[in-house]
């Protein structure tokens, strides 16, 4: 029995769903602008995208390499971030960070923190979108072992 009482069923592939596993959602004045701009400024892929009343967007879905994004319309208690407040941020892996880098900053995107060599074996950058979020891209530069900079591997339950 599932958690919901009700028998196990056949895991369902939706169309209308991301494949991912866990998918950020992140909220837009303008979701339409949003779409063309992250596209634009990080290479992102449109997937869909739905219309509310009046034909305004009120959500898309993106998509990265393996991972998706969704995106929404603001309203009732939805709101994009304020600004100097970060409560979150996207992290994604690309092929040429550097490259990357300077496609969006050609873009507009606002420049937190440029590309530097990480001691955890990563190259990255941070940036924010046009409606401020955060945005850390990552490119893996070296194979570190996680007690060379001072994590340590913890078992899995």
């Amino acid at each position: 029995m599932g958690t919901s009482g009700l028998p196990h069923q056949k895991k369902i592939m939706n169309r209308s769903a991301p494949a991912a596993t866990i998918v950020p959602v992140l909220i837009y004045e303008d979701v339409d602008k949003a779409i063309e701009w992250l596209c634009r400024a990080f290479g992102l892929s449109e997937r869909l995208r739905a219309s509310g009343a009046g034909g305004r967007i009120t959500h898309a879905q993106l998509s990265i390499g393996n991972g998706d994004l969704m995106i929404g319309a603001s309203g009732a208690k939805f709101r994009p971030p304020h600004e100097e407040e970060v409560s979150q941020y996207v992290l994604v892996h690309v092929e040429d960070v550097d490259q990357h880098f300077e496609q969006a900053k050609r873009s507009g995107a606002r420049i937190v923190d440029p590309p530097k060599d990480m001691p955890f074996g990563e190259r990255l950058y941070t940036v924010e979108d046009l409606a401020g979020h955060r945005w850390t891209f990552s490119e893996s530069i070296a194979d570190v072992a996680p007690e060379q900079w001072g994590a340590k591997r913890v078992q899995f339950r």
